[in-house]
Formats: structure tokens, C-alpha cells, sequence
């Protein structure tokens, strides 16, 4: 009867020895950060070198398509004011003329925004890579386990922000490491 006893006590015993170990495991803390990606490429230095490169290449073609585009408003201004005194075929031909003066510059001004916005994806890629890159140094670094970029709310406590924009602008001097790494 006491190695029954002995031996049901023993049952007992194992199930709450197994339960005492898990708060231990319990005690693990599960690390989580948020990234928010817009302030990354408003504020991080690479992004603003980025921007002001672009704005840089493509200027000239901007001020030259304000300056098309000024022309082309002013010589229709002019057509309408003089349109009353133009014979017929004056007024057709001019007409004709300024339709396609304004083929011309809105094939130029949608060119120049396709050309601007591939330009600024691959310029917003390299950011982005770049960014990752931190991202994912800094959560190695501090041991975080998941890092989002996207939530409905997030306690201010969790943003890892201000340190990825940091690394990102102490590595604008460094040369970029390659792509595998």
C-alpha cells in the first residue's frame, strides 16, 4: 500500500515539476520593434541626398517644360485675341499649329514625369535596401525578435525609428556593403 501510495504521490509530482519549468521558459521575452518606413525617407540622410539628386538631373527638363508650356499658353491667348481679324484659312492654320504644339508638350510632360518616376524608384530602392539593411542590424544588435513597419498602433516605447534613421546617417560616409551581406 506505501509503494502504491509512493508511487501515485510520484505521478503527481513529475506533471508539477514539468509545470514549475515553464515560467521559466515564460520568462523569455519576446522583443518587438516598429519601423516607420515614411519617416525613414523623410528624415534619414540618404533619402534627402536622393531626392536632391533627382531634383538635380531633372531640372533642367522641368524648366524647360514650364518654359514650353508658358509659350504654348501665351500663343494660344495670343490666337484668341487675334482670332476675330484672321482670315479662314489663317485661323486654321494656326489652329492646327497650336494643337500641335500641345501634342508635342504633353508627350514631353508625360515622358518627363515616366522618366522622373522610374528615376525616383530606383533612387527609393537603393534607400530602401539600404534602410533594411539597418533595420535588421540594429534588431541583431539589440536582439529584437520582429520588427514591423506597418501597425494600427503602436506603443511609442516600441519605435525604433530614431535609431535606424541614426545608423542610416552615420553610414552615409561608409560605402555601402554588397547586396549578399
Amino acid at each position: 500500500m506505501k509503494h502504491l501510495i509512493r508511487a501515485a504521490a510520484g505521478a503527481l509530482l513529475i506533471p508539477a515539476l514539468a509545470f514549475a519549468a515553464v515560467p521559466a521558459q515564460a520568462q523569455e521575452t519576446f522583443r518587438i520593434g516598429f519601423v516607420n518606413p515614411d519617416r525613414v525617407l523623410r528624415e534619414a540622410q540618404p533619402a534627402k541626398t536622393a531626392q536632391a539628386k533627382l531634383e538635380a538631373e531633372f531640372l533642367k527638363r522641368e524648366k524647360d517644360l514650364t518654359a514650353q508650356g508658358d509659350a504654348l499658353k501665351a500663343a494660344s491667348e495670343k490666337f484668341e485675341r487675334e482670332a476675330p481679324t484672321l482670315s479662314e484659312s489663317q485661323r486654321v492654320t494656326r489652329q492646327r499649329a497650336l494643337v500641335d504644339q500641345d501634342r508635342d508638350f504633353q508627350r514631353k510632360r508625360r515622358e518627363f514625369q515616366e522618366d522622373l518616376n522610374a528615376r525616383k524608384n530606383e533612387e527609393l530602392q537603393q534607400v530602401y535596401e539600404r534602410a533594411n539593411r539597418v533595420v535588421k542590424q540594429v534588431a541583431e544588435a539589440e536582439k529584437y525578435d520582429a520588427i514591423l513597419q506597418e501597425a494600427i498602433y503602436i506603443n511609442p516605447k516600441h519605435d525604433i525609428t530614431d535609431k535606424v534613421i541614426k545608423a542610416l546617417n552615420a553610414s552615409v560616409g561608409s560605402p555601402a556593403p554588397a547586396a549578399g551581406k
